[in-house]
């Protein structure tokens, strides 16, 4: 079996967690407890699309060669990798629980870092289920498509930039 590091992502969250236990508690010993039992029914209303992400994730790992993720999106595949993330991104159903683990996996796989960027880009900024059924009724259509367009436009821009970004950071 295979053990896992404790990453440094790992310390800043068990950090916050304990300064906010620490807080919580400063303030009042039951809010530890009661922060407790609102984790429980976060999680409770999100355990379904966590799950689903991850094994989403995992098939992907198992029907997805590596070779096929870089030759779709890896650093070869340049514009199309590009271009492939943000339609990828765009088609993607769900919410972040499917997206990440969806993402991590295919970076995971020897997808470029610009495309994936493009990926979560297009993902977070462009929802035709949202446009639809709160943007457009609550907004209207000339705000809706103010904002569309512009989302559906620079995912492209933005997995380019970050990619150019990624490096520069790794290479620190």
């Amino acid at each position: 079996m295979k053990r896992r590091r404790v990453t440094s992502t790992t310390l800043i969250l068990l950090g916050l967690v304990l300064i906010g236990v620490g807080y919580a508690w400063w303030k009042d010993p039951a809010l530890p407890l009661q922060g407790l039992q609102a984790s429980g029914k976060l999680f409770g209303g999100v355990w379904i699309e966590l799950a689903l992400g991850f094994v989403l994730a995992g098939l992907i790992d198992v029907l997805l060669p590596a070779a096929t993720i870089s030759r779709w999106l890896g650093a070869g595949a340049s514009a199309d990798g590009l271009f492939a993330g943000w339609a990828v991104g765009l088609a993607l159903p769900g919410g972040p629980y499917l997206a990440f683990p969806v993402a991590a996996k295919l970076f995971e796989g020897g997808a470029a870092p610009g495309a994936v960027i493009a990926l979560l880009t297009a993902k977070t900024l462009v929802s035709p289920v949202r446009m639809l059924t709160y943007e457009a009724p609550l907004l209207g259509w000339p705000l809706t498509l103010a904002r569309f367009i512009p989302g559906v436009l620079l995912p492209p821009l933005l997995g380019c930039l970050g990619q150019w970004l990624y490096f520069l950071f790794k290479a620190k």
